[in-house]
């Protein structure tokens, strides 16, 4: 009997290591792997930028813009300083336990990273609002069309959960500091989809360059050196 157990225990730690070699594998292969290479639509018309903290990846956006005028669905207001001189927005979904209960990586519990890892968390959006973005090898700035800048709006709009007047919804007393504030999201992060995977996709909505797929903020950057 106990050798049996054993034996089952040897499989099941076989079959783990297997599943965490592929699946590293597999994250790292896809990522190499270009969209949207060349810019069918390189007309100049709004700069963005995508920046990244070393693990997880923002888009940033024009505040207030002629093709989007995002303060018609995000309120500057609901932020501490409500600092209306900064133009900037940078927008980051992620699973809302990691966003609210881990401020730092010394705060994670296991409890945490097994309901992020296994699709049991909800989402939240994450949202600062910042002065000119300064370049650099961790925030690129990229010029996009009209046409793609509005695609990018939408999807970033869908990820948020709106209320009857189409603006977000702001999670109470949820900030990491002044400038920023937290939203209601829709969707779930899991193994296969992180905060990268949602910035990736935000990118291949507006027809940008891209990973196949990708969970880390490398499978992104690696494509704008």
């Amino acid at each position: 009997m106990v050798k049996k157990s054993v034996h089952i225990l040897k499989k099941m730690v076989l079959a783990f290591v297997i599943f965490v070699a592929a699946y590293l594998f597999m994250a790292f292969v896809l990522s190499r792997i270009p969209v949207n290479r060349d810019d069918a639509d390189p007309a100049k018309d709004v700069a963005v930028y995508i920046s990244t903290n070393g693990v997880h990846t923002d888009l940033i956006f024009p505040y207030k813009h002629t093709v989007n005028d995002w303060s018609n669905r995000i309120d500057i207001a609901v932020t501490a300083s409500k600092d209306t001189t900064r133009q900037f927005v940078a927008f980051g979904w992620g699973d809302r336990g990691f966003y609210l209960n881990t401020p730092e990586w010394s705060d994670l519990k296991a409890s945490t990273a097994f309901e992020a890892a296994f699709y049991l968390g909800t989402s939240a959006m994450h949202v600062s609002f910042l002065h000119l973005p300064k370049e650099s090898e961790t925030c690129k700035k990229i010029w996009i069309s009209r046409k793609e800048y509005e695609k990018m709006v939408a999807f970033v709009t869908e990820s948020l959960q709106l209320d009857h007047e189409g603006k977000a919804i702001p999670i109470p007393n949820a900030a990491y500091g002044s400038h920023d504030a937290f939203f209601e999201s829709k969707g779930k992060y899991n193994l296969f989809y992180t905060c990268n995977t949602w910035a990736n996709n935000t990118l291949k909505s507006g027809n940008q360059k891209a990973a196949l797929w990708t969970l880390t903020d490398g499978g992104i950057f690696c494509h704008y050196d």
